[in-house]
């Protein structure tokens, strides 16, 4: 099953790609001969029942695992081919990660959660606080960019990963259940916030989701059936 959106700029392209885990002498073959392309500042929604391989698609379109086999592009890097250390320099270059449990630094603030991604960069103080500073602004949360994590409710805490995961200007971005323990306001601002980054900002956005409604957030529904594509929704231009 190959498709893509008509007229744009593919960012993610897979081809043939298999995965398969070994329990004891079982092999459980999660994802089954997977081909399809993601357009650049394209907000996809990944969905299928548990077990139906979409974390473990996630994983490898983000470079945190490897398939069995296939080929599999980002930004015409056929990441398939890397060796470890060059895909961890790639996936800390290329990715930005947003969690269920936000998996912020408890002893540090938002402003230091948002900026530490910049740590690895030649960029000088100034410029890092600079950017730091935006991105909590572009989220909503310059109030309280000096709080911990702990004096956060959970959608501010989403919004600092937000923030994060975007602060190194990644050209993928990729979230697993982002809004899957938050209540129904914080998720709707947390989904707007993703929306915004592929609407205004041209960020890729791969999302892995349970839930129906976060999912017609996207531009488009990809759905999973024991390790195959079943069906592939495009969705109407949010407003």
């Amino acid at each position: 099953m190959k498709e893509s959106l008509a007229g744009t700029e593919t960012l993610v392209s897979l081809r043939h790609i298999s995965k398969s885990y070994h329990r004891g002498d079982q092999v459980i073959q999660v994802l089954s001969d997977i081909s399809f392309d993601i357009a650049r500042g394209e907000f996809l929604a990944l969905m299928g029942p548990s077990g139906s391989g979409k974390s473990t698609l996630l994983n490898l379109i983000a470079g945190i695992d490897r398939p069995d086999s296939g080929e599999l592009l980002v930004a015409g890097t056929d990441i398939v081919q890397l060796g470890e250390a060059a895909l961890a320099d790639w996936r800390a270059g290329h990715v930005g990660f947003i969690f269920q449990f936000y998996n912020l630094m408890p002893v540090l603030t938002a402003y230091e959660n948002v900026e530490l991604p910049l740590a690895l960069t030649s960029l000088p103080r100034r410029e890092r606080r600079e950017h730091a500073e935006a991105a909590l602004e572009l989220v909503g949360l310059t109030d309280r960019m000096t709080h911990y994590p702990s004096e956060l409710s959970g959608g501010q805490q989403q919004r600092v990963a937000i923030a994060r995961a975007f602060i190194t200007d990644p050209v993928l971005i990729v979230a697993d259940e982002p809004t899957g323990d938050l209540d129904r306001h914080s998720a709707s601002e947390v989904l707007e916030l993703l929306r915004r980054l592929a609407a205004e900002m041209g960020k890729t956005i791969i999302m892995v989701t349970h839930d129906r409604k976060a999912a017609e957030s996207a531009n488009a529904i990809m759905h999973l059936e024991k390790g195959e594509l079943s069906e592939r929704e495009h969705l109407q231009a949010q407003p």
